[in-house]
Formats: structure tokens, C-alpha cells, sequence
């Protein structure tokens, strides 16, 4: 099945709703939660790590089964239980209110995927296997986790700040790139897995005093 990867922002205001209680919804709100958002949980029962994000405050929850009309004016709804005719029921009125919805392992039943994710402060990197294979896509996540490792974090934020500084002071788009690959293939990754960070904004200077 083809699909159309995107990634989703500002979901601070949006309503995200998970149904179910148990350690797979608990992973899909932890997701949610990086990500922004203060999801909804509709579940009569939680697993301890959700009832420690209720108790903190930190998610809300309808303490009962889902029913018809819970999915009234919600964004994004993801149904993890382990009922397949609630599941089915959620996909139903998910349909009819025009909303996002994930049902887990069920990828007929889904206008969205949950991708496998690495994450690296602004760096975000994610793997789909549109849900052949969600062990694979596991695998492949460790191992881009070892491959972009800690150091890519502050690493990716330099770049960012570094953004503007360089499209002000080099006007020649040619120049410009020229330096962008001076920086990505200079030590300066290196620098900051050696915890010197300072050293590496130094070097970075360097760099972009020798294209002006």
C-alpha cells in the first residue's frame, strides 16, 4: 500500500484521543506526548505507567469503555485495545467524523501509521514498513539509534543557529553550498561526541570565516 509520509506539528491544541489502557497504549501516548500533544485516554482500566501520567496530570482520562460519540470534534484517535469489536467501533466513527485513526495491528483499519522513530532533539528520524513489519522496523530503528547517536542533538541545533548567520554573510548561492559541505564534512560531530562543545562552535566560526 502506497502512502504520503508527513510529519505532524503543533498538536498542543489538538484533540488526541487513545482508547485502550494497557502497555501498547501506553506506548502510543508516551508518542503523543513527545510529540505535543495531551492526549485522552478512554479506558476503565490503566497500566501503572498510565495511571502515573494521570495521577500527574500530565494526560486526561474518561474512565470507562469507549462509547459512540466519544470521537466528537477529535483530531486523531488511535484505538488499542484488545477487543476487536470496540476496535472496529472506533474505526466506524472515526470514518464517519472525518478523523485521523490508527488501529493497531490492524492496517485495514487505518488512514495513518505510527512510524518507528529515532529522535534527536530537532533531528527526527522515522521507518515504516506501512505495517508489514512492525519487528523490522523495530530493528532498523536500533540501528540508526547507534549510528545518530547523542552527539546529533546539539550537533543539529549548531546547524540551525548557524542557518541565518550563513545566509546573510555568503550571498552566492554556490558559495553557500560550497560551505555547507564544509561543515558537514569537517570534525565538528566529532568534536561534540568528545564533549567539547565550545570547541566545536569555534571550529564552526572557523569555517565560515574562511568563505567570506
Amino acid at each position: 500500500m502506497s502512502g504520503y509520509p508527513l510529519t505532524l506539528v503543533n498538536l498542543s491544541g489538538a484533540r488526541c484521543v487513545v482508547v485502550g489502557g494497557g502497555r501498547v497504549a501506553a506506548r502510543k501516548v508516551a508518542a503523543l506526548r513527545e510529540a505535543g500533544a495531551r492526549p485522552v485516554v478512554i479506558s476503565p482500566a490503566l497500566s501503572d505507567a498510565l495511571q502515573r501520567l494521570v495521577e500527574a496530570e500530565a494526560v486526561d482520562l474518561v474512565a470507562r469503555e469507549y462509547e459512540p460519540g466519544d470521537l466528537a470534534g477529535v483530531w486523531l484517535v488511535i484505538a488499542a485495545t484488545d477487543d476487536p469489536v470496540i476496535n472496529e467501533a472506533v474505526w466506524q466513527e472515526a470514518q464517519a467524523v472525518g478523523c485521523l485513526v490508527n488501529v493497531v495491528d490492524d492496517p485495514a483499519r487505518c488512514n495513518f501509521y505510527v512510524p518507528a522513530t529515532v529522535r534527536r532533539g530537532a533531528l527526527t528520524l522515522s521507518i515504516s514498513t506501512s505495517g508489514h513489519s512492525p519487528a523490522l522496523a523495530g530493528r532498523i530503528r536500533r540501528a540508526l539509534e547507534r549510528q545518530f547517536d547523542a552527539a546529533y542533538q546539539p550537533y543539529v541545533d549548531l546547524l540551525g543557529e548557524l542557518r541565518p548567520q550563513i545566509q546573510e554573510q555568503i550571498a552566492d548561492p554556490v558559495r553557500r553550498k560550497a560551505l555547507w559541505t564544509a561543515l558537514l564534512d569537517s570534525e565538528i560531530l566529532d568534536l561534540y561526541r568528545s564533549g567539547a562543545p565550545r570547541a566545536a562552535e569555534q571550529r564552526a566560526q572557523e569555517i565560515i570565516a574562511s568563505f567570506q
